[in-house]
């Protein structure tokens, strides 16, 4: 890939744009919030953190912190026009199964039916304390 975002990907030139969404925490690594590749938006993994401080919410519990972590993919869509709806594929990392049911119902309730294709995995630890980490690929024609 050359320094100006521009790769080739099966002969074609494509130009990869990045996401600077000021309602997001600020990073914590050296990544971007989010990579236009195409028609492809790929969102960095999304925690419960508020924007300013990048502290988790919710002290413990999973729904807000789930709510938090939704709201800012929301506005991360937003930022470049898109919606819940663009969304077709989703990973969501958690720290215990038995949160499972709070995050689903959370994260069931900013979508409509047919949801996203979705995978789901427990993992021992997470950035800064978070319980819950979502990831989503959006598509815009």
């Amino acid at each position: 890939m050359a320094k100006n975002g521009t790769f080739h990907l099966g002969g074609n030139r494509m130009t990869r744009k990045v996401v600077n969404c000021d309602k997001v925490p600020p990073a914590i690594g050296s990544y971007s919030q989010g990579v236009w590749a195409g028609n492809l938006l790929f969102l960095t993994g999304v925690c419960g953190a508020d924007a300013g401080s990048g502290e988790i919410l919710g002290h413990g519990d999973i729904r807000v912190e789930t709510k938090a972590a939704m709201e800012t993919a929301k506005a991360m869509l937003a930022s470049e026009g898109l919606t819940f709806d663009n969304v077709v594929n989703a990973r969501i990392y958690i720290t215990s199964f038995d949160d499972f049911k709070k995050i689903d119902e959370v994260y069931r309730s900013y979508f409509t039916a047919p949801y996203p294709a979705r995978a789901t995995v427990e993992t021992a630890k997470l950035a800064d304390g978070a319980h819950v980490e979502i990831v989503f690929v959006a598509y815009k024609e």
